[in-house]
C-alpha cells in the first residue's frame, strides 16, 4: 500500500499544501518565497528518498518565522498521517553526515512523545535571505506534529550553508531509517505497550 498523504493549512498568515510520499524516490518540487529554505527541503527530499510536492505562501513582508514553522507544522502531519498507527515501522533511526567542513548528527523516534533536542551554533544570521535561528522552530514543528523525538546537533563546521545542509540530510536519512519496514515484524506496533 502506498504511504501518501496530502496537508493543506491555511490561516491568516500562510496558506501551504503538501503532498509526502515516503516510499519514493527523492523526486520534489518545492515551491516557497525562501529560496535557503526551498534548498533544504528539497535536500531533505532527495536524501531521504521521499517524493514531496509542497507549495507554500505567507505574510514574509513580516518576516519569515509563520511560513518556515508552518511548514514544519504540514511536514510533521504528513508524516504522522502516512505511518499511522506505526505496525511494522523500524519506529528509530540516526544517521551522522559530513558535509565538508561541517559534521551533523541527526537521531528520531515516531514514539508518540514530541521533544527536539537541538544545538545548531550558526555564525551569522542569516544564510542568503533566510533566517537560521528559524530552523529551530521548524524542526520543533515538525517533531510536534510527527510526534517523534527529534535530535539535530551539529558540532563542528566553518560554512553556515554547509552545517545546515549537513542537518537536513542527516535528519533525512535518520527518518528514513525509522520508517522503513521492519521484516521481521510487518504487523506488530513497535512498543511494549502494543501501541504509540
Amino acid at each position: 500500500m502506498k504511504r501518501e498523504a496530502t496537508v493543506k493549512r491555511k490561516t491568516g498568515e500562510t496558506d501551504i499544501t503538501v503532498t509526502l510520499n515516503i516510499d519514493g524516490t527523492g523526486r520534489y518540487h518545492i515551491d516557497t518565497p525562501v529560496g535557503f529554505f526551498n534548498h533544504m527541503l528539497e535536500s531533505f527530499a532527495k536524501h531521504g528518498s521521499y517524493d514531496i510536492d509542497l507549495k507554500a505562501e505567507g505574510d514574509i513582508h513580516v518576516d519569515q518565522h509563520h511560513l518556515v514553522e508552518d511548514c514544519g507544522i504540514v511536514l510533521g502531519q504528513a508524516f504522522d498521517r502516512v505511518l499511522g498507527d506505526k505496525s511494522g515501522i523500524r519506529r528509530a533511526g540516526f544517521f551522522i553526515y559530513p558535509m565538508d567542513d561541517a559534521l551533523a548528527i541527526a537521531a528520531v523516534d515516531f514514539g508518540g512523545r514530541p521533544y527536539l533536542q537541538y544545538e545548531a551554533p550558526f555564525t551569522h544570521q542569516y544564510c542568503g535571505e533566510m533566517e537560521m535561528g528559524l530552523f529551530e522552530d521548524f524542526f520543533q514543528a515538525l517533531a510536534v506534529h510527527a510526534k517523534a523525538n527529534i535530535v539535530v546537533r551539529i558540532p563542528h563546521g566553518r560554512s553556515d550553508h554547509h552545517k545546515a545542509e549537513a542537518a537536513f540530510k542527516a535528519l533525512a536519512r535518520a527518518v528514513r531509517s525509522a520508517c522503513e519496514k521492519d521484516p521481521r515484524n510487518l504487523a506488530a506496533i513497535p512498543s511494549t505497550k502494543g501501541v504509540i
